[in-house]
């Protein structure tokens, strides 16, 4: 069983900025796409960013584009989210997870099969 386990969530004022990790229990593989995604009370989870382990791909929200940055360290076996410009509508439990498929990179919350316990991010104003 893949074990994930995110930290680096906080409480940060609007601008600021986190960097969350997400430790994976296993050797990645290249063919995985791993990614973030967030679920604020009373909302639906959704897509903030994803990235095949191997690196060639990236997709991110458009919502997040060009202030979060999704990323691997293979050596660490983990995955993070640096966050920048932080605004309160980011405001919501972030989670990793791991759709183990190779030849995509989805988007889509339900066809990831492996998940983090989340990390809140709480962005004052």
């Amino acid at each position: 069983q893949v074990q994930l386990v995110e930290s680096g969530g906080g409480l940060v004022q609007a601008g600021g900025s986190l960097r969350l990790s997400c430790a994976v229990s296993e050797r990645a593989l290249s063919s995985y796409t791993m990614g973030w995604f967030r679920q604020a009370p009373g909302k639906e989870r959704e897509f903030v960013a994803v990235i095949k382990w191997s690196g060639s791909s990236t997709r991110y929200a458009d919502a997040v584009k060009g202030r979060f940055t999704i990323s691997r360290d293979i050596t660490k076996n983990t995955l993070y989210l640096q966050m920048n410009s932080l605004k309160p509508e980011d405001t919501a439990v972030y989670y990793c997870a791991i759709d183990p498929r190779p030849l995509v990179i989805d988007i889509r919350p339900n066809e990831y099969v492996y998940w983090g316990q989340g990390t809140q991010v709480t962005v004052s104003s």
